[in-house]
This record gives C-alpha cells, structure tokens and sequence, in this order.
C-alpha cells in the first residue's frame, strides 16, 4: 500500500502519513548521535563523528577557523550554535541559510537574532518542502542551542517536517531512544567504538562572557583530547596496549 503513495511527498496515505517524511526520519536514525544538554549557565552539545577515515585531511579543522570538523557542530551566530544528524550536504544547505537569516536580522535590527526565532525561520522553510510538489523534505534534524535575552539558555530540536520544540535535554541520531538521559561520562555505552577520542567526537559549549554577551566555544580537536584525558576518558595509545 505505501508504494502508491510515497513518490510524492505532498500525498497523504489513506491512514493520514506522508512516507518521504518517515523515510527523511529513518536517514537521519543511522547517523552519529548528537547530545543536547540545558544548564543554568549554559549548553552543551556533544557529537559523534562518523566519518574518521585514517587517510582524511583535518588539517582545517586542527589549525584553522572556529572549531569543530564541519560535519556535525556549526557556528550559526555569535549567540547559536547546531548540531546536525543526517545528511551532511543537507545539513551545509540548512546551515548557509541559518547564518544568512542572522545576518540579516542583524542588518536590519541591529541585534542578534532571537533563538526561537532562527528555528521557526529554518522550520518554515523544512515545512515548504514537505508541502509543494518536485522537492523532497531534507535529511537532516538540528539541535539549535543558543542564548538571548527573551528567554535565556535555550535548546531546540527540529525534525525533517518542520516540527520543532525546546528541551531541557536531548538526542538525535542513531541511538537517541537510549540517549536521552546519559551524560557525556557514559555516552561512550551507545557509541559505535569502545575508545572516545577527537577522532570520534565533536564538544561546543555556549555560555557568558565577563561581560555577560553569549559566546560560543567549539572544541578543537586536540581540545577535545585534553578534555577526555583530565577525565580519565581517553583512549589509550595504540603502541601502549601492544605492550601491554
């Protein structure tokens, strides 16, 4: 029965379902996890890579920029950040034009733009292309976590049907049933690799400057590794468990 009504993705099943969104959905549960967490003081995101091929150049990544490998965290303003789950050449297309909504709300307001509103103005355009006929809904959810001074901390989830809501902790991707209420300390239980390493994750923390502005910090890779390591998280090199 699904196969007569899943082509389009502006026809409805006789139950009341659009299948391309569902099929968006089951793309985004086989991608890396991403963890949301709301403080008094701030937000964390965590992420978990999937792509770490041995041969691949993260020399940019390392040296350069703000932070983060561009495949799962991205700086969308100077008071948001996002974590992706899905595909990555759609999360890049949602991403261009999150940061282009807060530059113009910056142009025309001269403040940053509300966190709320950057998700409805994302949402709002995920929705159209669940709605006109020749597109097909993107395969990608976002967790926006931000700061303004309306609302203070927030953190928000938004799904391929425009949906969205706020959280006070959440996941997307593979895994997000059972994520939900771990901390970083045991977010290695529902990872792929038994090893946590910069390899493998991405962190970024949102919180107040001294001059209580909101400002964005994407680890850097061997950020990361200092802060697995203070923890008793690293993983152990190679050459040591040989010898071992």
């Amino acid at each position: 029965m699904a196969r007569r009504y899943d082509s389009r993705t502006t026809i409805f099943s006789p139950e009341g379902r659009l299948y391309q969104i569902e099929y968006a959905m089951e793309a985004i549960s086989h991608a890396g996890t991403v963890l949301g967490i709301l403080a008094k003081d701030g937000v964390v995101l965590a992420a978990e890579k999937k792509v770490t091929g041995k041969l691949l150049d993260l020399s940019g990544a390392k040296d350069g920029g703000y932070g983060g490998s561009g495949e799962k965290i991205f700086l969308l303003n100077s008071n948001a950040i996002a974590g992706t789950a899905g595909l990555t050449a759609d999360a890049n297309s949602l991403i261009n034009f999150a940061r282009s909504a807060a530059q113009n709300h910056l142009l025309l307001y001269n403040e940053d733009i509300p966190v709320e509103l950057l998700c409805q103005r994302l949402c709002d355009m995920k929705q159209g292309y669940t709605q006109f006929g020749g597109l097909r809904p993107f395969g990608v959810s976002l967790l926006y976590a931000g700061w303004d001074p309306h609302y203070q901390w927030q953190l928000y989830h938004s799904d391929p049907s425009g949906n969205y809501s706020g959280w006070k902790a959440t996941s997307i991707g593979s895994n997000n049933g059972t994520c939900s209420d771990l901390i970083l300390r045991t977010m290695s239980k529902t990872m792929d690799s038994t090893t946590l390493g910069s390899e493998k994750l991405e962190f970024a923390i949102m919180s107040l400057d001294k001059e209580g502005k909101p400002k964005a910090k994407i680890f850097k890779p061997s950020e990361i590794d200092a802060l697995l390591e203070s923890e008793g998280l690293a993983k152990k090199d190679e050459d040591t468990e040989m010898k071992s």
